[in-house]
């Protein structure tokens, strides 16, 4: 029997051919929680990609979920600033606000009442059973929230508020995209056709290591910001745990320090780990973090030029918001209209 995610896959293969012939057709939602500034992970894991989209011709919309940084942690700390912080990335990048809508969760409120049809169409085994809501209570270490157990469901109103029918997500996301699937038949079938079921288009971007070797995420502190200067970047990497034996192989599962380096190097110089390893042979972890430092520095150049020009106008990048927002609660305001239609709340 054929799993879920390898049907997923074949099936967003095919997704991917008809996006490139009729990119008109597809919707795309796509964003993050602003829980801290956006790294090399995000960028190669993301940013190229939708760049890309936008650059074909897919519409597209890009959210900064704000309520969601509380679904498993007590604080909205620095949020205002991540948010911001996160858009001058996404310009630094390549988006275009002329052809990507940019917005944040908390300012639309048709698209939070969506919630509530949304829930009544789930059951809580299902919601317990989400791979990331898992995850996320097990690394929280704290009782499950209403919000975290939701959060599927969260996400499920942040895709169709819109009637996005296309969501780019790494593996670990294909459950989110398949659960607002369900919705979306679900709500069909009982109220009548309002929504689009969504597809996944699944990247095929690697997992980013850390400078632990684990994934690269704000979570776990291992991260190299798109926004950190290059002195700032060194001293980073000077300080990334690597291991005694001078020769540098690359071997994921017994050096994940030294493995998670140079798949960060190989990326940035278009190369690949192996080769690298081989280049630097004796060199030591010396020499492998500054062939890393260097790589990283010279590839994210433009991009952090980019971005320090574009800082020194936050004016503009709060306009940029204002109007993604207005367009956001335009769509929602209509969508919603249609679910009172078809639901028969409309006095």
């Amino acid at each position: 029997m054929v799993d879920t995610f390898t049907a997923t896959r074949a099936r967003s293969a095919r997704i991917g051919d008809e996006v490139a012939k009729h990119p008109e057709q597809f919707r795309v939602l796509t964003g993050e929680r602003p829980t801290g500034p956006l790294h090399l992970g995000h960028y190669f894991g993301t940013l190229v990609e939708r760049v890309r989209l936008q650059n074909l011709g897919v519409e597209t919309f890009l959210i900064l979920a704000d309520y969601q940084v509380i679904t498993d942690r007590d604080t909205m700390a620095n949020v205002r600033q991540n948010v911001h912080g996160a858009i001058l990335d996404y310009l630094a990048a390549g988006i275009d606000p002329t052809r990507t809508t940019i917005f944040v969760h908390s300012v639309v409120p048709a698209l939070n009442q969506l919630l509530l049809p949304f829930l009544s169409l789930v059951t809580e085994a299902e919601l317990h059973r989400n791979p990331t809501v898992k995850a996320e209570l097990a690394a929280s270490g704290r009782a499950l929230s209403g919000l975290l157990l939701t959060y599927p469901v969260h996400q499920a109103a942040d895709i169709l508020f819109c009637k996005g029918n296309l969501v780019p997500v790494g593996k670990d996301n294909v459950p989110h995209v398949e659960q607002a699937r369900v919705i979306a038949r679900r709500f069909n079938e009982r109220y009548g056709p309002v929504f689009p079921e969504p597809e996944a288009l699944v990247t095929s971007t690697p997992e980013l290591a850390g400078l632990d070797g684990r994934k690269m995420s704000k979570s776990y502190g291992n991260t190299i910001s798109l926004g950190m200067t290059e002195d700032e970047t060194a001293s980073a990497i000077r300080k990334a745990r690597t291991d005694g034996d001078r020769r540098i192989t690359f071997d994921p599962e017994n050096r994940p320090g030294v493995a998670g380096l140079l798949t960060t190097a190989a990326l940035c110089l278009d190369s690949d780990p192996l080769t690298l390893a081989d280049q630097i042979g004796d060199g030591g972890a010396g020499r492998l973090k500054q062939v890393t430092t260097d790589a990283v520095n010279s590839y994210l150049a433009p991009h952090r030029r980019r971005r320090v020009e574009l800082a020194a106008n936050l004016d503009h990048v709060r306009d940029i918001l204002r109007q993604g927002n207005a367009r956001a609660n335009q769509i929602a305001e209509t969508t919603l209209g249609e679910v009172r239609v078809a639901m028969g709340t409309v006095y």
